[in-house]
């Protein structure tokens, strides 16, 4: 067995939908001050339900002013759903720290344990002072350091929680609602820079990064595995029974937008100081668009850094996901377009072949040892 399969040896690949573009099918080509921020609640509850059917583990909850608060709308959907959990992504800056865990804590109560964080720095300094945060890249993935360390002490269930760092002090805390079911939330961490790499071996259980061939993705994500860490795989899906009708079904999508979306996320990289964000846009404007067999970066020009996609046939689509795995990576957060469709073939037609891939594999495993 080699390296990088020991780091995956037993592990059963879980996957994650974003919530993000719910009831509207091509949001990431929006400029983000057109987008409404008014969410349509049946739209997110007919999403929410569909992923139970298909077996999504959780839903990622983006924020932004664009946006309703993922929180509350966590809290919203949660109250009205059975299974699905959901994926709150939190900026450091935006709360206090104990606010936020009474705040997650009570979702968890109300929905018996169905909330996991995704911790992000912040994209764009502009829209971080909206909020009134004016820290620099670096100094924000600091203070999220002091963040979560403060959070976690909550999770740890010690008597009162005290904390004097350079950007929050918090003196003999306690808060009366515990987290139910657990020691605390997963925790997600994402990003591409030292900052992000550092922060999620100190503090997550998973690490969100960008796709790249699995070859050239292994030595990015080598010393969070190294570290006890998961890896997970934010990457948007376009399968079809053939390699062709895939292939065709991206190249209509791309009519559809028309140029206008390109001016609009080259606008955004300018704007934004996120080395994931920046250097995926340059990747996809540098290089040919087919990264691997499988992963195309055509839609990134058009739709944001998180188009980067598996394109082809549902084997293709499965085989790919193994061949990642086999790179580390243990978690996938996907997106399409639109995505309940993608998500049924996703859950109908190559979910079922990892699953039995895996079991098959578990066999051969138990027999050789």
């Amino acid at each position: 067995m080699s390296y990088r399969e020991s780091q995956t040896n037993g592990k059963r690949l879980r996957f994650h939908w974003s919530l993000s573009s719910a009831g509207e099918k091509f949001r990431g080509a929006q400029a983000r001050a057109a987008q409404s921020g008014i969410p349509d609640l049946s739209a997110h509850l007919e999403f929410c339900r569909t992923a139970e059917d298909c077996d999504i583990e959780s839903l990622l909850m983006a924020v932004g002013f664009h946006r309703a608060d993922p929180l509350v709308l966590a809290a919203a959907l949660g109250v009205q759903t059975a299974r699905i959990k959901f994926m709150v992504a939190c900026r450091s800056g935006l709360m206090s720290p104990t606010s936020f865990v009474q705040q997650v804590n009570t979702i968890s109560v109300l929905t018996h344990g169905r909330i996991c964080l995704n911790i992000v720095g912040g994209h764009t300094p502009e829209e971080q002072r909206y909020y009134g945060d004016f820290l620099n890249h670096d100094e924000r993935y600091a203070r999220t350091d002091e963040f979560l360390s403060i959070c976690c002490s909550f999770w740890s269930g010690v008597p009162e929680v005290n904390f004097h760092g350079k950007y929050f002090q918090i003196e003999k805390a306690r808060l009366n609602t515990p987290f139910l079911h657990g020691a605390g939330p997963e925790i997600y961490v994402g990003g591409a820079s030292s900052q992000a790499v550092d922060l999620a071996v100190k503090h997550a259980s998973c690490f969100w990064t960008l796709p790249a061939g699995p070859d050239e993705l292994f030595p990015r994500i080598r010393s969070v595995l190294d570290a006890g860490i998961e890896v997970g795989l934010l990457v948007s899906l376009i399968a079809r029974p053939t390699r062709e009708e895939a292939i065709s079904a991206a190249r209509e999508m791309l009519k559809a937008l028309g140029n206008a979306p390109r001016k609009v996320h080259k606008e955004f990289a300018q704007r934004s100081d996120s080395t994931a964000f920046g250097s995926t846009l340059a990747l996809a404007e540098r290089k040919p668009e087919w990264l691997t067999n499988c992963l195309w970066s055509g839609a990134v020009p058009y739709l944001g850094a998180p188009s980067i996609a598996l394109v082809g046939s549902f084997a293709e689509v499965a085989e790919s996901l193994w061949e990642y795995k086999q790179a580390g990576i243990t978690q996938f957060l996907f997106m399409g377009w639109p995505d309940i469709e993608e998500m049924k073939l996703f859950s109908r037609h190559v979910l079922p072949l990892v699953r039995v891939r895996e079991t098959r594999t578990r066999v051969q495993e138990a027999a050789c040892s």
